[in-house]
């Protein structure tokens, strides 16, 4: 199903314009987590996706970033993939350090459009309606995401079987059920960096 609903990732920014340019929504969104660094093994990741929705109502996903990251790292690296991408807004889960996402941003950044979401169903609940996104074909890849869509297979009716949490898959199902099912009835405005 990957291969199949796949497009190149672009090589240069030229590529990256013109990707953009057939984007009418984009959001980086953020699975946080309690990680100090790239030394500290014993935290989950830091989840941190690019992910927009085309004029054609396709939803792509354009970058993963995710990687172990201390807090200063992490937001540097969520506003230069806002920047990159021109993106609307960034969305995060509140559940787990959602405040603490939100001012570690706005320090790097004052003004930074942040919509925090709240987890009040599971993670398998979560992930239910963005497989049948990708089952309709609804949803592509830009590039290969290797980790994130080994850790979207680890996803069953039982539950994520998995043995560390799925951080690019939480970040990434943030994305696209902000995009594709929880959109904004207007698109907002969209943000560049000058």
């Amino acid at each position: 199903m990957f291969a199949e609903n796949r497009d190149p990732a672009p090589e240069n920014e030229a590529e990256r314009a013109k990707l953009r340019a057939k984007l009418r929504r984009v959001v980086i969104s953020i699975d946080p987590s309690g990680c100090s660094g790239e030394q500290d093994r014993r935290a989950d990741e830091i989840g941190i996706i690019a992910i927009g929705v085309g004029h054609d109502g396709i939803a792509r996903v354009l970058e993963d970033a995710t990687r172990r990251y201390s807090p200063n790292e992490w937001a540097m690296k969520t506003l230069k993939l806002f920047d990159r991408w021109r993106a609307d807004k960034i969305v995060a889960e509140v559940n787990y350090g959602g405040a603490m996402v939100e001012s570690t941003i706005r320090t790097a950044r004052r003004h930074a459009p942040i919509k925090l979401l709240n987890a009040s169903r599971g993670k398998v609940q979560r992930a239910e309606p963005v497989a049948a996104l990708y089952s309709q074909g609804k949803v592509r890849h830009v590039g290969h995401f290797a980790e994130l869509e080994r850790q979207y297979c680890l996803f069953s009716t039982g539950g994520y079987v998995g043995a560390r949490s799925p951080d690019h898959a939480d970040a990434a199902i943030w994305g696209l059920t902000e995009l594709m099912l929880d959109p904004d009835p207007v698109p907002g405005v969209r943000f560049f960096s000058v």
